[in-house]
């Protein structure tokens, strides 16, 4: 019987090496294709970044040909009610 048992061992050995080589492939299988989506994801962002640094570059030169004050910072006006323009920039 132990001959058996011997056989049965190595044979159990056997479909552990072959059950762990498996899983270690499927594991680098799925680390490879989140790694190859995350760059994806990143060079997207990255595009994304660089459309927006560009509409914000064109907005800047659109409203600097234009020569309108911001919004954000209505023109003074004097106590007559006339623009005042300021000068310290």
């Amino acid at each position: 019987m132990d001959g058996h048992n011997l056989e049965d061992s190595k044979q159990s050995t056997a479909d552990m090496s072959v059950f762990v080589q498996t899983l270690l492939q499927q594991m680098q299988s799925r680390f490879q294709t989140m790694s190859e989506s995350i760059i994806t994801k990143i060079d997207e962002m990255g595009e994304r970044i660089n459309e927006l640094e560009q509409s914000i570059n064109d907005l800047k030169a659109e409203m600097g040909m234009e020569g309108s004050p911001s919004p954000l910072a209505p023109p003074k006006q004097k106590s007559d009610g006339v623009n005042q323009e300021d000068d310290s920039a």
